[in-house]
């Protein structure tokens, strides 16, 4: 069960005496208390903190209590507990409904509610357990099977290749693999492989001895040495020279690091990235096949930013919260206006053109909520066949969500036989079974 030293508690309410009351109370306890005395006000302090779990009044001006939880469902696992002085079936039945985590009459018995707190940590406690991938943020079905993936495979020490376009977060999600795997103790080690000139690259990798040539003054120490016991990325492993390929191959099928002048067995595990589509690479006889098959023992394909498009919104105010607590942290949203351009993007350059675009909007802005994120900028504007294939996403999502994953039921909403429709899903890489629950 998650310790209540380190549990942070929102509580809303509009009655301002309670609400101190409550704070002290749970404070005594233990735990990390922030208070709120609306439901606005409530979603700024869940952009400005991180929260384990929110306890709100059901009756509230401006947002009640189930209002308020389902506009902070872009969190998902935050718990919520409903309390409220007009306690009745009715109401209790709506708020279950709602999946709120618990429901508690007013005056709050002290040991029902902490009892209520400690069971909605501890059913939250396994998101502790994915602190691995605390970097991500996705609720994409796609990504999320991705991760999946990328847990399972992280327990062995297979080599893993990553692809995807440039800005998908390749490193990002390398770093989580590493962060997941047997290896997280040890260091992860990074190099661009298409940054450096061959000379100075083989040096980076593989290091040298004292005295191993003239000139060699002191030992130094390669990459691989230095991920010993943990684990070795290689970004834009395609551009690697074939002579430091044939090298890199060598080290892979000995388990040895022969820098000049030595010979030290390591142990470090793989993971490679590229942009390029290695196959063609191959054919043209740009990269070794047996090289190919040794750091390919395991792919994962990130896919671009238009294919999650769901994520843009989550992304969007992650970011800007991250920007404004550096420069301004007086910005705490985007207009529903910006919003939507942000969605509708194209997003070409991927995440990293996200990051970029907001941290310009918090350097331009002079208002808490963000007008217009993109303003003039037509770079990002999406051509028509995105558009089309971004409306086709969303809308196969929206069926796949209503009909729980059946297939038949969605392909009849749609007016598509079934054959057509499971060809749409193939095209947009949709698994029915990730909607089922």
């Amino acid at each position: 069960m998650r310790t209540r030293k380190h549990a942070n508690l929102l509580l809303v309410d509009d009655d301002t005496s309670l609400l101190k009351l409550l704070g002290m109370r749970l404070t005594s306890e233990g735990f990390t208390v922030t208070t709120a005395e609306n439901g606005p006000e409530a979603l700024r302090q869940l952009l400005r903190n991180k929260i384990d779990l929110v306890i709100s009044d059901l009756r509230m001006d401006e947002m009640d209590g189930i209002a308020l939880f389902k506009a902070i469902q872009q969190q998902p696992g935050l718990p919520v507990i409903i309390l409220t002085a007009h306690g009745s079936i009715p109401e209790a039945v709506s708020a279950t409904q709602e999946r709120v985590f618990s429901f508690l009459t007013k005056p709050v018995d002290r040991d029902a509610l902490y009892r209520a707190i400690d069971e909605a940590l501890a059913l939250t406690q396994p998101a502790s357990d994915e602190r691995w991938r605390e970097a991500i943020v996705t609720r994409s079905p796609l990504m999320l099977r991705l991760l999946e993936q990328a847990k399972m495979v992280a327990q062995s020490d297979v080599s893993i290749l990553l692809s995807g376009q440039s800005g998908t977060g390749k490193e990002i999600l390398a770093k989580a693999i590493h962060a997941a795997s047997p290896r997280a103790h040890a260091p992860f080690v990074a190099i661009n492989c298409g940054a450096l000139p061959e000379p100075l690259l083989e040096s980076e990798l593989f290091g040298h001895a004292r005295g191993a040539f003239i000139g060699a003054v002191s030992q130094r120490e390669g990459l691989f040495q230095a991920a010993d016991g943990g684990t070795l990325f290689l970004d834009e492993i395609g551009d690697m020279p074939l002579s430091l390929q044939v090298k890199l191959l060598r080290v892979l099928q000995e388990r040895k690091v022969r820098p000049l002048g030595s010979d030290r067995a390591i142990d470090v595990r793989i993971l490679s990235v590229t942009h390029r589509d290695l196959p063609k690479a191959m054919a043209a006889g740009e990269f070794r096949e047996d090289l190919y098959y040794r750091l390919n023992v395991v792919s994962l394909k990130l896919p671009p930013l238009h294919e999650r498009a769901e994520d843009i919104p989550l992304l969007a105010q992650h970011l800007l919260r991250m920007a404004a607590q550096r420069h301004k942290p007086f910005v705490r949203s985007f207009s529903a206006y910006a919003m939507r351009r942000l969605v509708a993007a194209g997003w070409p350059g991927n995440l990293r053109q996200l990051v970029n675009v907001i941290e310009q909007c918090v350097a331009l802005t002079s208002t808490p909520v963000i007008g217009d994120a993109l303003a003039d900028d037509t770079t990002v504007m999406p051509t028509f066949a995105e558009t089309r294939h971004q409306f086709e996403l969303r809308y196969l999502r929206k069926l796949l969500q209503i009909t729980r994953g059946n297939v038949t039921q969605a392909a009849r909403m749609a007016g598509r036989n079934r054959t057509e429709f499971y060809k749409l899903l193939s095209r947009h890489t949709l698994d029915p079974n990730d909607f089922k629950h």
